[in-house]
């Protein structure tokens, strides 16, 4: 949430960084501003007004006027009538307030001044690549159709069970999935992150801290019956683990790392990717997540963006990173890395983690705060967040990247001790 404070104080500045995100109205979030400010304003008047004339009352009595006589009646009444006018402001200004919050709510995040400028995907900046072309000559297939020739994916049995975008892995590709993300775990931790199992169902209040709602809710799946969601990504839960708290600068940065089942509609989404483990309602994420001093956000999300490039690097995966351009950022980031793996098949990289930095955005809304010793007041941290990696499209890049002219599939080297098996 942008900070109201700020766009009252600054708003040409923050209209035309949130110009280059899209059509946003700041001089009508103003007005409701002034319109909640002036009534708040004349309600504080009022409530003084009725506190004086309770004054009066009460000094009326104790000089000996008649509690029941004609002047302690005419103050009594003009308190009435104050509070009459109290009660008809409060309802206009909760009114105002909420109108208020829903727009701050709706607001995206600013967007860094360091992030390139541009409207799409096609105007984002490509920062560098790694890796080589080693794949053996000859056919290369998709990677569910290896996945089912191998045994290992099954999408019929999927929607048999479920609907169509979700995967059933079997034998070898069971184990390949958890090996991943055991990998992915066993590295982030050995970097300093905390593990966390969050609860995989999150409330409503939890997606509004972190920024999906209201924005995304008709991407999420709602338990109709609770106030509960399936949880889209494990930056929802790890973004509310110090939901209003204040923490102690001293023990910042806090690093915390969660492997989840990500859950999404892909609303607007259907006809692109349709087969194979790129868009899928159901998918495994090892999620990276920072709370952090905001004089160290900027290093600590290169920092991150390294650490989710060293997963691709350990896997011997191409990939290339993107920065983002203003028009293609996320809801809540100001600035956002990009890393994309090759597919061979589709002969392109495809998006396998987003780093960003969402710098008070986040914690603003989820009050999360922090306060240095010996000085006054409090400050809000910065939240990073990262993918370390998407599970599915990992297997999928190893599929295809790993084939063989035989059919088989060669195991990263790093994977072979979590795996038994230097093949499948």
């Amino acid at each position: 949430m942008l900070d109201l404070k700020q766009i009252r104080e600054h708003p040409q500045p923050v209209q035309e960084r949130l110009n280059l995100r899209g059509d946003y109205d700041v001089p009508a979030l103003l007005a409701l501003d002034q319109q909640q400010r002036s009534l708040e304003t004349e309600r504080s008047l009022l409530q003084a007004r009725s506190n004086e004339i309770g004054k009066q009352v009460a000094q009326a009595i104790r000089d000996g006027a008649d509690a029941k006589g004609a002047e302690v009646q005419d103050l009594r009444e003009q308190g009435n009538q104050v509070k009459a006018q109290l009660t008809q402001l409060d309802p206009q200004e909760r009114d105002l307030k909420s109108q208020i919050e829903t727009i701050l709510l709706s607001l995206p995040n600013l967007p860094s001044p360091s992030t390139p400028l541009g409207k799409s995907e096609d105007d984002n900046v490509e920062v560098r690549r790694w890796g080589g072309d080693y794949l053996p000559k000859g056919t290369l297939l998709p990677h569910w159709e290896i996945g089912e020739k191998l045994g290992i994916l099954n999408f019929e049995r999927s929607t048999k069970i479920a609907q169509s975008r979700f995967v059933t892995l079997m034998g070898a590709g069971a184990a390949l999935e958890r090996a991943l993300i055991q990998l992915m775990l066993d590295r982030h931790i050995h970097a300093g992150y905390t593990e966390v199992i969050p609860p995989f169902l999150v409330n409503t209040a939890s997606l509004t801290a972190s920024g999906q709602l209201p924005k995304f809710a008709d991407e999420s799946f709602k338990c109709d019956r609770d106030d509960l969601w399936l949880s889209p990504t494990a930056e929802v839960p790890l973004t509310n683990l110090h939901r209003d708290e204040i923490l102690a600068a001293g023990d910042l940065p806090y690093y915390y790392c969660a492997y989840t089942p990500c859950f999404r509609r892909e609303a607007g989404s259907y006809g692109r990717d349709t087969r194979g483990l790129i868009r899928l309602h159901q998918f495994n994420k090892v999620e990276m997540y920072k709370f952090v001093h905001p004089d160290t956000s900027v290093t600590e999300h290169e920092a991150l963006l390294k650490d989710a490039e060293g997963v691709l690097q350990a896997l011997n995966l191409p990939y290339r990173v993107i920065e983002l351009c203003t028009g293609d950022l996320g809801f809540s980031a100001s600035k956002t890395y990009d890393l994309e793996v090759w597919l061979p098949s589709a002969n392109r990289y495809r998006e396998i983690s987003s780093c960003s930095n969402c710098n008070d955005f986040q914690a603003r809304r989820a009050n999360v705060r922090f306060k240095t010793a010996g000085q006054k007041g409090t400050q809000f941290v910065h939240t990073l967040n990262g993918s370390g990696l998407a599970i599915g499209r990992t297997m999928a890049a190893i599929l295809e990247n790993y084939q063989q002219p035989d059919g088989t599939i060669t195991i990263p080297e790093v994977l072979q001790p979590y795996l038994g098996r230097e093949s499948l």
